[in-house]
């Protein structure tokens, strides 16, 4: 697979086609929004989808693991889809969990979905991370905010080429700052130009980092459109 390197103050990370963020020195492997029991979550409100949304994150997960191996793994916050869905994982997506998280520091930092910690599935529950100049949080900040590492807005771009368009997630950055693409399977993704990313990169262009079957992609955001 073919990562893409995205360097943030003074720190070089390497966005790899899965949407998992790995920083090499921390040897620390960074995803966002995995969105855990997203169906269940809806058929409890009578909106029907498969059940298979969590096995197919939880999945992915494993085999980016797999290819980096972490010695911490960071959560950026709605890994859980709702305050209670930890409590509905079957007993092969725990034991899937907890082989991942065997031998490394796994860390839930809190987010808008699921700002408590997820009892009984392992881990540490953090409100953020800093490490160096590098701070790891759920909900990117208003204005300037160097160094951060955020998700929840779901970032994903639509790029034109000879065969037409194609819209995919991606990375979004300006050198200062990144927001990450949601890792789960049926988490969704906002356009980066919408009018949600303006607050977060006012004053910088920005780089989507777009995310291929098997290598990612750089695009200035000038190239992006909706």
């Amino acid at each position: 697979m073919r990562h893409a390197l995205i360097r943030l103050a003074g720190e070089e990370f390497f966005a790899d086609p899965s949407g998992g963020l790995y920083h090499p020195g921390e040897r620390m492997l960074i995803v966002a929004d995995l969105h855990l029991e997203k169906g269940s979550s809806f058929a409890r409100r009578g909106m029907l989808l498969p059940p298979y949304d969590t096995a197919a994150t939880l999945a992915r997960l494993a085999a980016v693991v797999a290819r980096w191996r972490p010695a911490r793994v960071a959560a950026l916050g709605d890994s859980f889809h709702d305050p209670n869905a930890h409590e509905r994982l079957r007993e092969a997506e725990r034991a899937a969990l907890a082989a991942m998280q065997a031998g490394r520091d796994w860390l839930w930092i809190a987010g808008n979905h699921d700002p408590g910690p997820p009892v009984g599935a392992g881990g540490q529950s953090l409100a953020e991370l800093a490490f160096g100049r590098i701070t790891l949080r759920h909900e990117p900040r208003h204005g300037r905010a160097e160094g951060e590492i955020a998700g929840h807005l779901h970032p994903v771009a639509r790029v034109a080429g000879a065969g037409g368009s194609t819209r995919a997630r991606c990375f979004v950055t300006d050198g200062a700052r990144c927001v990450a693409p949601a890792f789960g399977a049926l988490a969704g993704g906002l356009d980066i130009a919408h009018p949600a990313f303006a607050p977060v990169f006012a004053t910088r262009a920005v780089v989507a980092h777009v995310l291929g079957r098997d290598r990612v992609w750089r695009v200035p955001g000038e190239r992006c459109g909706r």
